[in-house]
């Protein structure tokens, strides 16, 4: 037992022993009951994460493979091992800082994300990778994550494309009537005022094509926690 795909294969009256035994590995076991990761559908039981947090990284380096490592140590995750999964925020997931998030990675862990990516080795090619998130106002309803991996976009346009993405995605979800033609302010006004959707944000990492031709990988991660 101490790996995900174990705990999934594991019979029904061990899946609180393992939940048990991951929230000791990932050290924040306290005195009161922990909120189980574990879902009931039917009669069998589904891994949701509990928190999320956020993390981006820079990588240079000669080597392709060599630059996404040196992204993933900045953003600190290099240590885990990584499990790129689709965008859904899911639902009574909390948000906890970068910081608090690091804490409970372990060496060699499965580790679930949605990461968007770039690289390039061209000299001076502006990359971008970003992630979008959209909340709904109702806790026990899903969100959304996208993920936006442009070239000469900066930050902020990289950003925002990520966030309307996010929005709009949600937005048709929970029934929100809206000009998709319109500019991106407009439509944040009319999702916020809906009272639906909560909160709109994105984490985006850029950069500058190294000038004497290494290989620059950019990375921004949502990394789900149990």
């Amino acid at each position: 037992m101490g790996l995900w795909p174990e705990v999934i294969c594991e019979t029904d009256e061990s899946l609180l022993a393992a939940y048990h035994h991951h929230v000791r590995y990932f050290g924040v076991e306290t005195e009161r009951e922990p909120l189980s990761p574990f879902i009931n559908i039917g009669d069998k039981e589904v891994f949701v994460p509990t928190r999320m947090f956020f993390t981006k990284g820079v990588g240079r380096h000669k080597d392709y493979l060599q630059s996404f490592e040196l992204a993933l140590r900045d953003a600190g995750i290099e240590k885990c091992n990584v499990v790129t999964v689709s965008s859904i925020y899911p639902p009574n997931c909390k948000r906890i800082t970068k910081e608090q998030g690091l804490e409970l990675l372990q060496p060699g862990a499965i580790t679930f994300c949605v990461m968007a990516r770039n690289a390039t080795n061209e000299p001076n090619r502006l990359i971008a990778a970003s992630i979008g998130v959209a909340q709904a106002a109702d806790p026990n309803t899903y969100g959304y994550l996208s993920e936006h991996h442009p070239y000469g976009e900066t930050d902020e346009r990289a950003g925002e494309y990520a966030e309307d993405l996010a929005a709009t995605m949600l937005a048709t979800t929970l029934g929100i009537e809206f000009d998709p033609n319109t500019a991106w302010d407009e439509r944040e006004k009319i999702f916020k005022m809906s009272g639906k959707i909560v909160r709109t944000f994105n984490v985006t990492q850029s950069a500058e094509g190294d000038k004497n031709g290494l290989w620059t990988t950019v990375i921004s991660t949502a990394v789900l926690i149990p």
